[in-house]
C-alpha cells in the first residue's frame, strides 16, 4: 500500500475500535516506515494509534524471527525498532512496554528463549502472547486483492470464510483451554492492520460480542493468572500460548481447526504472497 493509503486504512480500523470501546495494541514494525517519499505519511498512520488513545508496542524493526537469526541479532532489531514508536509515545506521555514476538518464535532452545527474555526484562518490555489466531493475515492478500478488482463477490466470499474459521478458532480453544487448566483465560487475538480489518472489524466485534466476551486492555488480560503458568514451549514453528502450556504439560494439542484450502491456493497465486508462514 501507498503511504496515505496506509492512513485511510488505519484511520478506518481505529475509528471501529475507538467508537466502539475496544482496547488495542498496535505492534510496530519500523522498517515498514522507511519508502521513499512516504515517510511522513507511515508516520502520520502511526501517529493515530496515540492520537485515537491506543498504545504501540514493538514488534522487532524488520520482523525478525528469533528462530531464524541469532540473539545477538535479534536483540539488535528490538532495539532498532524502538526509535521512532518511543517518540510518538512520549508525546502521549506512555513508554514502550509491549513486545510481540514476530511469527510467534520464541526461540529454537529454551537457553535462548530465556536469554532473549532476560533481555526484554532489563529493557522493560513485558511479552505480549497470543491465545486466539485466525490467520487474517492469509485473508487479507487475497481479499486486497479482489477488492482492487472489484470482486464483490470474492470479497464476501472471504468475509464470511474469515468470520466461520474464527468461530472454529474460538470453539476449539475455548473447549481446550477449559480441558487443559480447568477455566478459560482471558483471551488475547492477534489482527494485522489491513483492508480486510479496516472493512469489516465490525462484523469480527459482533460475533465475538454474540460468543459472551467483553472487551479488555492488554495489561487486564495479563492480570490473568494463566500467563504465569510454566511455559517451556520451543520449536521451530511459532504457536499460540495455550499451546505452550499444553505441550509443556505432555499435552500436544490435537484436531486443531484447519485452515481453508482455497485460500491458502489463492494466497500462494498472488504475485506478492505474504510474508508470514
Amino acid at each position: 500500500m501507498t503511504g496515505t493509503e496506509i492512513v485511510e486504512m488505519t484511520a478506518k480500523i481505529l475509528g471501529t475500535l475507538r467508537d466502539q470501546k475496544v482496547p488495542a495494541v498496535g505492534f510496530v514494525n519500523e522498517k515498514k516506515l522507511y519508502k521513499f517519499g512516504e515517510v511522513d505519511d507511515r508516520i502520520k498512520a502511526l501517529s493515530m494509534w496515540g492520537d485515537y488513545g491506543f498504545e504501540l508496542g514493538n514488534h522487532t524493526f524488520s520482523h525478525a524471527s528469533l528462530n531464524r537469526v541469532t540473539l545477538k541479532q535479534w536483540e539488535e532489531d528490538v532495539i532498532r525498532g524502538e526509535t521512532v514508536t518511543t517518540l510518538l509515545l512520549a508525546q502521549h506521555n506512555m513508554k514502550m512496554r509491549y513486545l510481540r514476538h514476530p511469527y510467534l518464535d520464541t526461540g529454537r532452545d529454551l537457553a535462548t528463549r530465556r536469554e532473549a527474555e532476560a533481555f526484554l526484562v532489563d529493557r522493560g518490555y513485558r511479552i505480549a502472547p497470543v491465545t486466539m489466531d485466525a490467520w487474517d493475515w492469509m485473508y487479507a492478500g487475497v481479499y486486497e486483492d479482489a477488492r482492487r478488482r472489484g470482486d464483490s463477490a470474492l470479497q464476501q466470499q472471504l468475509v464470511s470464510s474469515y468470520l466461520s474459521y474464527t468461530g472454529t478458532v474460538f470453539d476449539y480453544y475455548e473447549k481446550f483451554s477449559k480441558d487443559l487448566i480447568g477455566y478459560e483465560p482471558k483471551q488475547i487475538l492477534l489482527l494485522h492492520g489491513n483492508w480486510l480489518e479496516a472493512d469489516h472489524i465490525g462484523e469480527l466485534l459482533d460475533v465475538l460480542r454474540k460468543r459472551g466476551y467483553r472487551f479488555v486492555t492488554l495489561q487486564d488480560a495479563l492480570s490473568d493468572a494463566a500467563y504465569s503458568m510454566p511455559d517451556e514451549y520451543v520449536g521451530e514453528e511459532g504457536t499460540g500460548w495455550i499451546d505452550h502450556w499444553a505441550i509443556t504439560r505432555g499435552q500436544a494439542p490435537r484436531n486443531t481447526p484447519v485452515f481453508p484450502r482455497w485460500v491458502i491456493d489463492r494466497s500462494n497465486a498472488l504475485p506478492h504472497r505474504p510474508t508470514q508462514p
